[in-house]
């Protein structure tokens, strides 16, 4: 399968665009996810800060093209889109599998003196932890949904409409395989400071898998749990947004 062209217009979504924001933060869809889940923290940050979306291969206005079923090829096929970003200081934001592919793409950038100046990883356990148990992409359709509809971060219209729902399956089990068959080479460490967010009920991720991303960087860490699920950002974008905001102000500033 080959890499899907590395058009800026096509992977990268402003929403509400904001030319002279002294810097950029570019948010990384979880699995099944795209871009539009970021439209209210774009619309929340912007314009103070230059908010990009990114939208993958294979859903909607994408959903024509072949999805990506390895994260280290998502994070490859994503260079030349992100280089041009770094002219203003980067911060990433990945939530779910979307914090794999920013981790992933932030050492590629790093190894190039590019890299950005934080990341945010959200609702994902560390790299260096795996759970062998996982299984979803292997599941039948009814199995992928059952997983999908447990976590309460998809559209209920999207369950109720069968159409739709066919539509979104091939990414949904495209991006589980991503996720479940990643694995990070030994010793993986980023020189930015990272931020794990997580919910204080995630099944997806306990607190100390989410703590473990400190031996991912060999910068600042620090761990911010909320209240709720591996999608508690939804139910608390209030206080995501509070620290996002304070990190922006603060390199707003540096700036």
């Amino acid at each position: 399968m080959t890499v899907p062209d590395a058009d800026a217009g096509l992977w990268a979504r402003r929403f509400h665009p904001a030319p002279l924001a002294p810097s950029r933060l570019v948010c990384f869809p979880h699995a099944g996810g795209s871009a539009s889940f970021f439209f209210p923290v774009s619309a929340a940050l912007s314009p103070g800060a230059d908010v990009i979306a990114l939208q993958y291969p294979g859903r909607q206005d994408r959903r024509a093209e072949p999805c990506i079923e390895d994260i280290h090829r998502l994070a490859d096929a994503l260079l030349p889109v992100l280089r041009p970003l770094t002219d203003r200081p980067l911060t990433f934001f990945g939530h779910s599998m979307g914090a794999l592919i920013a981790f992933e793409a932030a050492r590629r950038l790093e190894r190039d003196g590019e890299g950005p100046v934080h990341l945010f990883a959200s609702g994902r356990r560390a790299p260096s932890r795996y759970r062998e148990d996982e299984d979803v992409h292997k599941r039948d359709d009814e199995g992928v949904v059952a997983e999908v509809r447990s976590l309460s971060g998809t559209d209920p219209q999207v369950f109720a409409d069968e159409e739709l729902l066919r539509m979104v399956l091939p990414a949904l089990r495209s991006d589980y395989k991503a996720v479940e068959t990643y694995r990070s080479e030994p010793g993986s460490v980023l020189r930015c400071p990272i931020t794990a967010l997580t919910g204080d009920n995630d099944p997806k991720t306990t607190i100390d898998e989410a703590r473990a991303w400190q031996e991912h960087t060999s910068a600042a860490f620090d761990l911010q749990v909320f209240q709720g699920g591996h999608f508690y950002l939804s139910g608390r974008p209030g206080e995501v947004m509070k620290v996002l905001s304070a990190h922006l102000d603060a390199v707003a500033a540096e700036a």
